[in-house]
């Protein structure tokens, strides 16, 4: 029987993927039964085939796991990547970003415990920009100031395949870290793959004709090396239109959004939904005002679609 060699998932497609070994070679794997485990970023165990039985390997373990970033809807549970050290959710001043979508996105990053900073891309439209930063203002200064604030670093961007300003913002950022890169299609993520990955567009071809055999589809998550020593490392996801949040129930959304949960201690009730409750340390601070510790109507209503939703999906 063939030894187990371990290496690291690098690429998906169905129910296969490209594990990578520690010299840097690939191999396409599937797994050891009918339903595979394996995600991106995770460290598996594999076999390679006996002698004459063809190049693909199996599967037999995945590693234990520091996190798994994924969504869950009403019919089915998207993982994303594992053991991610942080996400950058890519949103564009054109096409107009949708702030419910930010706002699950950022949400399922506090369940998951992994940090999340914002790219805005388009800063080169004037206009549509402006009002774009504008309206992020309550996610660049939510949770008040100074030391132990927890807002999101939000990154002005102008991404082309050639933008050494951008580049030279990013790369500090993303040193040293597995960052996976979300957002909604047309905001800007193969254009930011293609910036800080030379050679991404042969990889992706690559490794799509290798999963598919040819056929013209891609990969459905893919990391990619942005250094040679291969320690920082983009995972390029696919676009989403939505982002369900079944996974979590209603009473956590205030400790995942943290211009609620500065205030929330202070609630009369102890089970205060932050919706109607007399005494509600959280309405006090729904305010159309621009100051660190208010929470604007708009997240608010966010919040609230939120909790009904999550909550009727309880029943």
């Amino acid at each position: 029987m063939s030894r187990s060699n371990e290496g690291l998932v690098v690429a998906s497609h169905g129910r296969h993927c490209v594990v990578e070994q520690d010299d840097g070679s690939r191999r396409i794997c599937h797994p050891r039964g009918k339903k595979s485990q394996a995600v991106v970023g995770d460290r598996v165990r594999w076999q390679a085939p006996p002698p004459g039985q063809g190049e693909e390997g199996t599967i037999e373990q995945v590693l234990p796991r520091r996190n798994l970033f994924y969504r869950q809807d009403e019919v089915r549970t998207k993982s994303f990547a594992a053991n991610i050290d942080q996400v950058l959710v890519l949103i564009a001043a054109e096409p107009v970003f949708s702030e419910s979508q930010l706002t699950r996105a950022l949400i399922a990053c506090e369940a998951a415990g992994i940090p999340a900073l914002i790219g805005l891309n388009k800063s080169d439209l004037v206009e549509p920009f402006a009002r774009a930063w504008e309206r992020l203002w309550p996610y660049r200064h939510m949770g008040g100031e100074g030391e132990g604030a927890r807002h999101y670093p939000v990154l002005p961007l102008s991404l082309t395949e050639s933008g050494d300003t951008d580049r030279a913002a990013l790369l500090p950022l993303l040193q040293g870290r597995t960052t996976l890169v979300l957002g909604p299609s047309g905001a800007g993520k193969s254009t930011l793959v293609n910036l800080l990955v030379p050679g991404a567009a042969v990889q992706t071809g690559e490794i799509s004709q290798a999963l598919n055999s040819g056929r013209h589809t891609t990969t459905s998550t893919q990391l990619y090396w942005i250094d040679p020593d291969r320690r920082s490392a983009l995972i390029d996801s696919p676009g989403f239109q939505e982002f369900g949040l079944r996974h979590l129930e209603p009473m956590q959304l205030a400790r995942c959004m943290p211009d609620f949960a500065v205030h929330a201690g202070g609630c009369r009730f102890h089970n205060c939904s932050h919706l109607h409750e007399p005494g509600c340390a959280v309405l006090a601070q729904v305010r159309e005002e621009r100051a660190p510790l208010a929470i604007s109507p708009q997240r608010h209503r966010i919040y609230a679609e939120l909790f009904e939703e999550l909550s009727q999906s309880r029943y």
